[in-house]
């Protein structure tokens, strides 16, 4: 695999390993994540598979986590 930066297609990073790690009542429109083989994390929205990825370092997906789950995105429900 190439460079991998943040925007890219997320079709250029595979089709194996993108997981839903949550998902609602919401019209099948969900966020699948992927574990990249240098530990960072990839987002891309399911109803647009080639469309552009998010990617995260472990260390910000693991403070974002903390943060929902203490509440500090609750802001975000109102």
């Amino acid at each position: 695999m190439d460079r991998i930066y943040n925007g890219m297609r997320a079709s250029d990073l595979g089709t194996e390993g993108w997981r839903r790690p949550w998902s609602g009542g919401n019209g099948g429109n969900c966020v699948e994540v992927r574990k990249l083989p240098d530990g960072r994390v990839a987002f891309r929205q399911s109803t647009d598979p080639d469309g552009p990825a998010l990617i995260y370092t472990l260390g910000e997906i693991s403070a974002f986590i903390r943060g929902a789950k203490a509440g500090q995105a609750d802001f975000l429900l109102s």
